[in-house]
């Protein structure tokens, strides 16, 4: 999730709603709405090398890699932004800034980088509940904010952004790859 916005601070929130209003769409750079799609393509390089490299078999190298780079890097990333930029990550989703779940999500996001970041030494059993548990956790984030498009039209970066596609598409990849390693 991205930690640098380049709207201007959001307008005070109505009495009647304490909700901000998505901002449009030129307000923000291309980046904004790109930017988590980094840690699928470092998961992607990361693969790759270990395929090159260490001769790693092709599934298992794809799924360490998503497991490492886009649930505990993305996790820890997550973290950060909603943990120490609070206010900015909630105007890049579109939220009302001040808010204290930001915490709630902050440490969510933490306690599952740090799962992926145990990929590296637990295999298995542990590879499976962390794919698992983030994809539960991502799938209704993408819930989330299809409701927000839906309802809104909250177009804001991380709500429709890169953010949307990887909440859909890292569950995919991660239960399809554990499907593959494990079921075969």
């Amino acid at each position: 999730m991205t930690t640098h916005s380049t709207r201007s601070p959001p307008a005070e929130s109505s009495p009647e709603r304490d909700e901000q209003q998505p901002a449009a769409k030129d307000d923000y750079r291309p980046r904004d709405y790109a930017q988590p799609l980094a840690f699928p393509a470092g998961a992607i390089v990361l693969a790759v090398a270990q395929i090159a490299i260490w001769n790693t078999a092709p599934v298992e190298a794809f799924l360490l890699s998503f497991l490492v780079v886009t649930v505990g890097l993305q996790g820890i990333w997550a973290f950060l932004g909603h943990y120490f930029k609070a206010d900015e990550i909630a105007t890049l989703i579109g939220w009302p800034t001040g808010n204290p779940f930001q915490t709630e999500i902050a440490f969510a996001n933490l306690a599952f980088g740090a799962l992926g970041l145990l990929c590296i030494p637990f295999r298995g059993g542990f590879w499976i509940a962390t794919a698992i548990g983030i994809s539960i956790f991502l799938l209704g984030a993408a819930s989330v904010h299809i409701r927000e498009i839906r309802t809104r039209g909250n177009l804001n970066p991380a709500n429709a952004g890169g953010i949307l596609l990887t909440d859909i598409l890292t569950p995919i990849v991660l239960l399809g790859l554990g499907a593959i390693l494990y079921l075969s």
